[in-house]
């Protein structure tokens, strides 16, 4: 029989993804969301499903499931710029308050609960690539900071549950992720130049396009996801996963161009306050403790992107027909 198992932003990009490995996998899957940037349409397929529930909620709200719970995954915030500032407030309050909430509940339930925590707790980093030992380098009143310091602050509730309380934990820093599912309008690089790209329109670069990135795709994260919570009981994290290949950003648009046959152009806007210069994870521990890396090159990730982007923008035609070098170079 499947663990019962509550995933908090189910229905959002990451979250359906794991909803949809676990179910497949036979657990029997609570899929609780608010639906500020998550959508039922990620989830469409798995609702008639007898081991899968869809639970409407917010989670600054306190957590009532009658069912046993085995294991959470608390995945509930906002993850873009344009969603996290739009509510700055809320965005503190869904990582602060939610994190006390899933604890509460993983207390009251001797459930085994996962914090989706990320690399932004390491700010602008001044060390490269981002190890876990590095405490961060992050402005506590800038406009990213409701979602850096929310993190922050969340990750620290985690182990003071944990040593005060006995509660089991997992806590594991997510790196830039793409794939399938994400938000179209969420401001993040890697849907921004995708979208711009099969619309024609000038790609936009905040900086110099110097700064970099390290991209993992989705599924390569939901395995690291799964192998961090089933792991030894002792080794609770934090854990950084992503993918440790580091791109700038001139070049993730030089290639999104290139792979949808794009006549758009490059131009050129000031970079926001407090967007880190470098980020790339080191992935020792993961490697070592999970036996975990990522396996999914970049370009083969886009075109997974890319074809799903056009199905969103309702064009069925297949760019990289017209590419097919593009193929051969994945």
């Amino acid at each position: 029989m499947g663990k019962n198992i509550l995933i908090t932003g189910g229905a959002g990009f990451i979250g359906s993804h794991l909803s949809k490995r676990l179910v497949k996998e036979g657990h029997n899957i609570i899929c609780l969301d608010n639906c500020f940037t998550g959508s039922k349409s990620n989830i469409q397929e798995l609702l008639h499903l007898n081991n899968f529930n869809f639970m409407y909620h917010d989670i600054t709200n306190p957590i009532e499931i009658d069912e046993p719970i085995d294991q959470i995954y608390n995945l509930a915030c906002p993850a873009s710029p344009i969603h996290y500032q739009h509510d700055p407030v809320k965005t503190v309050r869904t990582n602060v308050m939610g994190a006390i909430n899933v604890l509460e509940l993983a207390r009251r339930k001797n459930a085994t609960v996962f914090q989706a925590s990320t690399s932004e707790v390491y700010g602008d980093p001044t060390v490269h690539p981002q190890v876990e030992e590095y405490w961060g380098n992050v402005n506590p009143i800038g406009l990213r900071s409701c979602y850096d310091e929310g993190k922050r602050c969340a990750e620290t509730l985690f182990f003071d549950y944990h040593r005060q309380y006995g509660v089991k934990i997992k806590v594991v820093r997510i790196f830039n992720t793409y794939g399938p599912n994400m938000h179209p309008n969420d401001g993040r690089v890697v849907s921004n130049f995708i979208l711009q790209a099969i619309r024609g329109e000038d790609i936009t670069i905040y900086g110099d396009g110097g700064q970099t990135r390290s991209f993992c795709y989705v599924d390569d994260l939901v395995e690291g996801f799964i192998c961090m919570m089933n792991s030894d009981e002792e080794f609770i994290g934090p854990v950084n996963l992503g993918n440790p290949g580091e791109f700038t950003i001139k070049e993730l648009a030089d290639i999104v161009i290139e792979m949808t046959n794009s006549a758009s152009k490059v131009t050129y806007k000031d970079l926001p306050q407090d967007d880190p210069k470098q980020r790339k994870p080191d992935i020792s521990l993961a490697m070592e403790m999970l036996k975990w890396e990522p396996t999914i090159p970049l370009k083969e990730g886009l075109l997974k992107t890319i074809s799903y982007f056009l199905t969103l923008e309702g064009d069925t035609s297949d760019v990289f027909t017209r590419k097919p070098e593009v193929i051969k170079s994945v």
